[in-house]
């Protein structure tokens, strides 16, 4: 088996800014919480994460105890204890513990031990990956994706510092201190606010922009891949260097000063970008410790809660999804100012130590960091700003001869007219799909999952599940005659086996098929219909569903965002579209079957519901009402579906009417189609379905 990617020689992992940094303050100092690691795919921060454990010093730990406790604690909080104070002790490597995506909550927390409750009657508790990852590090790669339970579990044992397990008749509590690390690409979904802010730093990375850079890049790779055990014999020594001053770095955090003037230097940082609560002071101090620790400084300079407050306040300014991660730097360096903090009494050196207090000359807080010394420099981590909002021009005509002047005759693709940006976004009340699904754990619809209350049991197909312990009692009870037992303990079976079945709530697919056509283009019409999918997409980034966009207009219609879980960038497609030309009904209709078939095939168990917003009119093409018709009488036998009619004026042609008719769908006037109102639509259709 190849050796693993050393860290150092990962490009960029020398800059300032490169997520290495994060990793390392985060191990010196485990209070600080954990890293969140965002970036696009290919940009190594999987690779970066399994080295780390490389470099970490070794620890001790109890011999034979499955809780790696320490052998210096004085209050031993491990299951196999107690240990007497002459107890055998070990030293090992730092484990990397990785939690699967798909991994159940048995197997986080642990459970009971399934063989001995069978074969002896004992309930035994079996450990789980929390009790492994003690004082050690657990990664969660694409930790978007894990389910919200398992999420809360995690971040509940990292806060904490242990974990309890009372559940199958057991009731265990043992230390889970571990530095948590996450993963993700953005552009598959996002976290939610309060799940981002229990992460202690975050870091933003891309791939670099300099030919030069994604030379070293490849060359490294390759020359990895040709010769493992002789790549990794070159950096053999920066590998070494690096572990010694981690080490240094964590036995001098503890004696580092935070002087009152650099708490309230970080207090006033934390104000000045307004982020809410108080986790943000204490991690951005934690943090300027471990980068003072790294340093080798013995009291916190301007330097540290620059470095500190770049990694950890990022996240915490977000209000919403919507808003775009980031930290205005400019701001930053205002809050600190260009005077260095007042320097504290130096302290007196610790037993074995000379007495150096380090460097303590960093006053600049630039730039000029000394990193990791390990090679070529390749800045990987981006610092987003805001957004630019769109245009604002006249108001558009809402009357029904200026929108046929929109769609004028022959004009086939006419320019879109300027977007019409979206209102303030409403909660909108739940809806749900009728019946029990068996999808992905969510929030919305019933359905059976791995999480939630337990209904009943079933028989166990692979060995996996919670046990349902009465249960399978129960069906070995009358078989033991049969098995020839007299007394002892029962006699089991694999057949005897049964599991929990547990309902709770499952997440689904919304996907909007938008008319963007000329008939669209009265700005109050779009300003409705944007405000309240917009409502939409922020209630199902709470809930965990899938959303997609259709827009059709023009010739043809296109797929302005496949089904995906990351709602930002739905509502950054949402303010670019704009409206004009002319209306193309039939083709959105066949674009919405088409993604449908595709995403039935990926996932089965995901419900969708199609939520078409038009006024009804097919002008493109011969033919175009017919072909519509015959569309949308196709997709009545597949999807549950909602029409929202944007027919204005006096004079109406009652055509989204009839479209509704031929889809089985709930019509729905556009004058209804205001707070709360498209989402009550969509509550009443689904649910009465």
């Amino acid at each position: 088996m190849p050796q693993q990617y050393p860290f150092s020689a990962v490009v960029g992992s020398d800059d300032p800014d490169h997520m290495a940094l994060a990793l390392v303050l985060t191990t010196i100092s485990p209070e600080v919480g954990g890293v969140l690691v965002r970036g696009e795919k290919g940009t190594a921060k999987s690779t970066i994460v399994r080295a780390l454990a490389a470099v970490l010093p070794p620890i001790d730990v109890v011999a034979g105890d499955r809780f790696s406790t320490d052998p210096r604690e004085r209050h031993v909080a491990s299951p196999d204890g107690p240990f007497g104070p002459d107890a055998a002790t070990e030293t090992r490597p730092v484990r990397l513990v990785e939690l699967p995506v798909g991994a159940t909550e048995d197997r986080v927390l642990g459970s009971l031990h399934l063989e001995r409750a069978l074969s002896e009657g004992k309930a035994e508790y079996e450990p789980g990956l929390l009790a492994r990852a003690h004082r050690g590090i657990l990664y969660v790669d694409e930790v978007n994706l894990l389910h919200d339970h398992l999420v809360d579990l995690l971040l509940d044992a990292a806060a904490m510092g242990r974990s309890t397990v009372e559940r199958d008749g057991v009731s265990v509590e043992h230390a889970a201190r571990f530095v948590l690390v996450g993963t993700m690409n953005p552009e598959e979904g996002e976290l939610r606010p309060q799940l981002l802010d229990r992460f202690g730093l975050t870091v933003e990375v891309a791939a670099p922009r300099d030919p030069q850079e994604r030379v070293e890049v490849v060359r490294r790779r390759m020359a990895y891949d040709a010769d493992p055990d002789g790549f990794v014999a070159a950096y053999a020594e920066r590998e070494a260097a690096l572990t010694t001053r981690i080490q240094r770095a964590q036995e001098l955090v503890g004696r580092v000063v935070l002087s009152d003037a650099a708490l309230l230097k970080i207090a006033e940082v934390c104000a000045a970008f307004e982020v809410d609560g108080m986790r943000a002071d204490l991690v951005t101090a934690r943090a300027a410790l471990a980068h003072a620790a790294w340093h080798e400084r013995t009291s916190v300079t301007r330097a540290d809660i620059r470095a500190a407050a770049r990694l950890s306040l990022p996240h915490r300014r977000r209000r919403n999804p919507f808003d775009a991660p980031g930290l205005d730097e400019e701001l930053l360096d205002r809050v600190l100012g260009d005077e260095e903090l007042p320097p504290e009494p130096p302290l007196p050196p610790s037993p074995g130590e000379d007495g150096g207090d380090g460097d303590a000359g960093e006053g600049d807080g630039g730039e000029g960091d000394e990193g990791f010394e390990t090679g070529a420099s390749a800045p990987s981590s981006t610092h987003e700003g805001d957004g630019t909002s769109p245009t604002h021009e006249g108001d558009a005509a809402s009357s029904a001869s200026e929108q046929e002047q929109a769609e004028t005759p022959g004009s086939g693709a006419a320019a879109p007219s300027t977007p019409v940006a979206a209102g303030t976004p409403y909660r909108p009340r739940l809806f749900t799909v009728s019946g029990t699904g068996a999808g992905a754990a969510g929030k919305r619809s019933r359905a059976i999952t791995e999480s939630g209350r337990r209904v009943g049991a079933r028989r166990s197909q692979d060995g996996g599940g919670a046990i349902h312990l009465s249960e399978t009692v129960r069906a070995a009870a009358p078989h033991q005659v049969a098995r020839g037992r007299s007394h002892g303990p029962l006699r089991f079976r694999g057949a005897d086996l049964r599991v929990a079945v547990r309902e709770g709530r499952e997440a689904n697919l919304v996907l909007f098929c938008v008319d963007a056509s000329g008939s669209m283009a009265a700005r109050r019409r779009m300003e409705q219909v944007k405000t309240a999918i917009l409502s939409l997409l922020l209630d199902a980034y709470r809930r965990r569903d899938k959303v997609g966009l259709i827009t059709f207009r023009g010739a043809g219609a296109e797929l302005a965002l496949p089904p995906t879980r990351s709602v930002d960038i739905a509502a950054t497609r949402l303010e670019d579209l704009g409206a004009g030309g002319r209306t193309p009904l039939a083709e959105g209709l066949l674009e919405a079957d088409r993604v449908l078939r595709v995403e039935r095939v990926r996932d089965p168990h995901l419900r969708p519901l199609l939520v078409v917003v038009t006024d009804g009119r097919a002008t493109q093409g011969a033919d175009a009402v017919a072909r519509s018709r015959q569309v949308a009488a196709h997709l009545a036998t597949t999807v549950d579906s909602v029409v929202v009619d944007c027919e204005t004026g006096s004079f109406r042609m009652g055509l989204a009417a009839r479209l509704a008719e031929s889809l089985g769908a709930e019509h729905v006037p556009v004058a209804e189609v205001s707070a709360p109102g498209l989402a009550a639509i969509v509550h009443h259709s689904v649910g009465a379905a």
